[in-house]
C-alpha cells in the first residue's frame, strides 16, 4: 500500500544520498554543492524522472497484483 511505497521511496532516497556522498569524495566538490547542482537541461531531467517514476509504479503495481493473486489461490 501507500506506506510500503513511502518506505521504498525513503530507502531509495537514502541509498542515493549515500552513493552521492561516496562519489563526491576526492572531487573537490563538497557534498552540499553536489546535492544542490542543477542539471543543464531541466526538460531531460524531468523526462528521466517521469520515466523512472512510471517504471517504479508499474513494478509496484505488478508486484501487488501478483501478491493478491497468490493470496486468492492460497485460500
Amino acid at each position: 500500500g501507500a506506506k510500503f511505497v513511502h518506505m521504498v521511496y525513503c530507502f531509495a532516497r537514502y541509498v542515493m544520498m549515500e552513493h552521492m556522498k561516496k562519489l563526491s569524495v576526492g572531487t573537490g566538490m563538497p557534498f552540499a554543492a553536489a546535492v544542490m547542482w542543477r542539471p543543464e537541461d531541466m526538460y531531460i531531467a524531468k523526462a528521466r524522472h517521469r520515466v523512472a517514476y512510471s517504471k517504479l509504479l508499474h513494478i509496484l503495481q505488478r508486484k501487488d497484483f501478483v501478491t493478491q493473486e497468490y493470496k486468492k489461490k492460497a485460500q
